[in-house]
């Protein structure tokens, strides 16, 4: 038989006295955790063990004696193994440590004072084990993928067997949720890098010098909309467009460029003001002040927002028409009720006037198509800043900076697993083994602590975002699937 006695490491220079812990049923294995040193009454220390076990509602038990060696306590060893008809618990640990010897020698007595031990014969194997750094450690299943089955090992093994779940069961020291004091963490880090923000933008006239810079950041973006829309009325690329539509295409959207430079100069006097106002919202955290800034660029780009509803409900107007009319001429029509195509007889004025709006659509389609592009283009390029906004959110928000400072300084706080060490293979004495633990990686600490926020939940695809722009569909970046769009 091989036994597996769990060890601390701070009682390795305890002085004699009681081995304090428990037996895992059927696994051959004792956990000890305490040494009570002599003298002692044993009617005390069972009302002491109650006490404990009533509390902490773990069954604990004397396991056996340890005995250190010592000129001062000579006879102590065979009082201490007759200390087994006091304290029944069916074996009897008798653990004592060696002058000259690293390792400890240890025998497993039966009850009874007559009975013979057969100590000698079972091979003992002691797992030393840091209480302190076991009892405070958070300790997370492994998620590597198996290749194949493995047998399960008998009982029996040289190996100590299910060493974490017995540290676990024993120990259950149970700590604050750390998912709670990284969200702590991460509010004092956004308030503290919002005041940051605030002690940077109002030095040195920042805040001013921003104000009198956004009018001809403005006016040069609208003169750069004015040429390209100039260059999309003309033959852009040398590309053949339909003239008429063209030219009311363009008007129509310089004429929005001129609103939209008519709004911003009745906000010029008011932007510093704006400003000024909107930068103190950093106190509340950078993360507010980030998102007001998302909401003052959609402002400030509502005009290009306009251009690309417009350009893409006109080119998805055409584009399902002439789907519409294809059909008509392939003689089937679409059926609303019943979601499907079914087949359809037409009449000459109806294919005729048919063929007349399909000729008409597919000849605009081009210059259409052209339009909505360009604005696409202009459109995505907002989105993206916006997306990095909020990307820049979600990092705050979500980034388990109290869970990442425990793995740096405190790797034991964070544990995967366990591995073991040989410590001592002395002959004569026990083998001994120390269990320290695997800190977790992290990248695991990062996926695991990570507070849920909107990023988090999954975006559509690459290619259903092509089919959207193909098909001229409008795209929400801030809706999930789920959400009903037009």
């Amino acid at each position: 038989m091989v036994l597996k006695v769990f060890f601390p490491q701070c009682c390795n220079r305890a002085a004699s006295g009681l081995l304090v812990g428990r037996w895992l049923p059927g696994r051959d294995t004792a956990v000890v955790l305490a040494v009570i040193h002599y003298p002692f009454i044993p009617s005390t220390v069972k009302q002491y063990l109650q006490k404990v076990q009533a509390q902490s509602q773990v069954p604990v038990e004397v396991l056996g004696s340890w005995s250190m060696p010592s000129e001062k306590q000579e006879g102590l060893d065979s009082f201490l193994r007759d200390l087994r008809t006091i304290f029944p618990q069916g074996r009897w640990l008798q653990v004592s440590r060696e002058v000259g010897k690293t390792g400890f020698s240890c025998q497993l007595l039966p009850l009874a004072l007559g009975e013979g031990g057969g100590g000698e014969k079972d091979r003992v194997i002691f797992v030393h084990y840091d209480q302190r750094k076991v009892m405070v450690s958070q300790l997370h299943p492994l998620e590597r993928p198996q290749p194949r089955p493995t047998r399960r090992k008998p009982q029996n093994s040289d190996r100590p067997s299910h060493a974490v779940s017995v540290v676990s069961a024993v120990l259950s020291y149970r700590l604050c949720p750390l998912r709670k004091a990284n969200v702590l963490v991460s509010v004092l880090l956004d308030v503290f890098l919002g005041l940051l923000f605030i002690s940077w933008l109002y030095r040195e006239q920042r805040l001013a010098r921003l104000a009198s810079a956004l009018m001809p950041a403005a006016d040069r973006v609208s003169k750069e909309l004015q040429e390209l829309l100039q260059w999309l009325m003309g033959a852009p690329a040398g590309l053949k467009m339909n003239r008429a539509l063209d030219q009311v295409l363009g008007r129509f959207f310089l004429y929005h460029i001129h609103l939209w430079i008519s709004y911003l100069r009745l906000l010029a006097p008011f932007l510093e003001v704006i400003l000024w106002y909107g930068g103190l919202s950093a106190a509340l955290g950078l993360t507010f002040a980030l998102s007001l800034l998302s909401d003052m660029l959609a402002l400030l780009t509502f005009h290009i927002y306009c251009f690309y509803v417009y350009g893409a409900r006109l080119y998805c107007m055409k584009l399902y028409g002439l789907c519409s009319l294809w059909r008509l001429f392939r003689g089937r029509k679409w059926n609303v009720l019943r979601q499907r195509v079914d087949s359809c007889c037409y009449d000459l004025d109806q294919l005729f006037i048919g063929t007349l709006l399909f000729t008409i659509l597919l000849f605009l389609l081009p210059t259409t198509a052209l339009y909505y592009l360009v604005f696409t283009m202009l459109r995505l390029m907002v989105v993206a800043l916006q997306g990095m906004l909020h990307l820049s959110v979600d990092l705050i928000n979500s980034f388990p900076v109290f869970a990442l400072g425990l793995r740096v300084f405190t790797p034991y706080r964070l544990a995967e697993g366990v591995k073991f060490r040989v410590l001592s293979d002395e002959p004569g004495t026990a083998l001994h083994l120390l269990m320290e633990m695997n800190a977790l990686g992290f990248g695991s600490v990062v996926q695991t602590y990570r507070t849920p926020t909107y990023s988090c939940y999954p975006p559509d695809s690459w290619g259903a975002l092509l089919r959207k722009l193909f098909v001229g569909e409008l795209v929400f970046p801030w809706k999930r699937k789920t959400t009903k769009t037009d």
